[in-house]
């Protein structure tokens, strides 16, 4: 929408549109009417006396969730402007939607005994779950079996490496990109091993008017199976609200996965900067309003762009969210609404990277003549060799042959090598070192 105040849902909005199957008003609306229906249904499950009957009509709930649309939601909202209260909105829509039905009867049992953050605090994991399941783990997948791709596309292609922006000992391109594959595939690891957890206890967490209702009742085992069966992990003891331990350290995962994907996105510009790697033209793109030969990385650019902000806020969520003044206050409530926000910004970034990655081609002709303008890198080999054969001083030799020079050609080196003092079938050995065969142990 070209009048939306967020780029989210505005120019980016293609590319982050499912998430607003999670993350939305609409989304938690939603799913607020799914846990109090679940919740009903548990508790029918109980055999409590007053509920005797119930669950013979169940089958009217999950009817009416079937057919839960924004119309719906529309008249939830069109109640919470007069209970000024969002979770209260949605029990009593609950109940105006069995009003005259066999399930009427029972209607003091929707949200019997909650607060409303047993609601929000399983509505809102349950839809990260879903996120994460349906959406963002897979997407994260892509992205890194992507790299992985052109690891092995350039796996053999000899590149000459930078230190400190100096000329250093040579790799390949694709080692350097199974660099961060690696990386990668270890942090998304610890990210999907973090619990998605929720809270469901009752107004400070003790099951307070549970108990006092049914003291027979094993509530906190009605509870744990209740939010295991929803595929979450319940915090037992808990004040009003979840104590969100576990989505600090989500946001943190993701901070880590992101900061990696930065790193990425940077390399990548410098080797388009130093055309060791060449973008694909399309025709009818423009790089520049006032230059007509520029091919930019726009793409790696978006990326790092965007993958900064997500971790800004990331990371104000993973700082805030853990802080409540003693048994609550509303900043959680508050702070958690824009959860999907970095979460969006980061499907951005991730969407930018795989549309980068496929415009960029390995320049082998450039990344050729860097090596052959770079001889002095092969000065760490030669010198580790002749450690090797015991002649003293081997550093210090090939230190004052190379350090500080401006150029050093092929020709010196091999100057250099017809004068040492080792056997013949040493220094051809070391003739056969050149900058684009000293690449080490890059096999994957």
């Amino acid at each position: 929408m070209i009048t939306a105040l967020s780029p989210i849902d505005g120019r980016y909005h293609s590319l982050c549109a499912p998430l607003g199957e999670y993350f939305s008003e609409y989304a938690l609306i939603k799913n607020r009417v799914y846990i109090e229906i679940e919740y009903f249904r548990a508790l029918t499950g109980l055999g409590l006396p007053p509920l005797a009957g119930a669950e013979k009509h169940l089958d009217l709930l999950s009817d009416l969730f079937a057919r839960f649309n924004e119309t719906e939601a529309l008249r939830i909202k069109e109640i919470e402007k007069v209970t000024n209260h969002d979770v209260k909105a949605v029990e009593y829509y609950l109940r105006e939607k069995i009003k005259n039905s066999p399930l009427e009867p029972y209607s003091e049992f929707i949200h019997f005994g909650l607060t409303s953050q047993d609601i929000n605090n399983t509505a809102q994991p349950f839809a990260l779950h879903r996120s994460n399941q349906e959406f963002l783990f897979p997407l994260a997948e892509e992205v890194i079996r992507a790299m992985d791709g052109k690891a092995h596309q350039w796996k053999d292609q000899a590149m000459l490496a930078h230190t400190h922006g100096q000329p250093a000992s040579p790799t390949t391109l694709g080692k350097e990109i199974k660099v961060f594959v690696e990386r990668l595939r270890g942090q998304f690891a610890l990210l999907r091993d973090i619990p998605v957890t929720a809270k469901f206890g009752g107004a400070t967490g003790n099951f307070n008017a549970h108990q006092v209702s049914f003291p027979g009742i094993d509530w906190h085992g009605f509870a744990d199976h209740f939010v295991s069966g929803l595929g979450l992990d319940r915090i037992r003891w808990t004040t009003q609200i979840e104590p969100y331990d576990y989505l600090a350290a989500y946001c943190h995962a993701w901070c880590r996965i992101n900061t990696i994907l930065l790193d990425f996105c940077r390399d990548l510009w410098m080797y388009i900067s130093m055309n060791y790697l060449s973008q694909k033209v399309i025709r009818d793109e423009v790089g520049s309003s006032a230059m007509p030969h520029k091919v930019n990385p726009i793409d790696f650019e978006n990326a790092e762009g965007n993958l900064g902000i997500a971790n800004a806020l990331f990371t104000h969520l993973a700082g805030k969210l853990p802080i409540s003044r003693l048994q609550r206050d509303l900043t959680d409530s508050t702070v958690l609404r824009n959860l999907g926000v970095p979460l969006a910004h980061t499907t951005i970034a991730f969407k930018s990277i795989l549309k980068g990655l496929t415009k960029i081609e390995a320049n082998n002709l450039a990344l050729h003549d860097a090596l052959g303008k770079s001889w002095v890198v092969v000065a760490e080999g030669i010198q580790t060799v002749l450690r090797r054969e015991g002649i003293k001083g081997s550093y210090e030799l090939l230190k004052e042959l190379t350090r500080g020079r401006d150029e050093i050609s092929e020709s010196d080196f091999r100057e250099f090598i017809a004068q040492l003092p080792v056997p013949l079938h040493i220094k051809e050995e070391l003739l056969q070192i050149t900058p684009f065969n000293y690449t080490g142990d890059t096999e994957f």
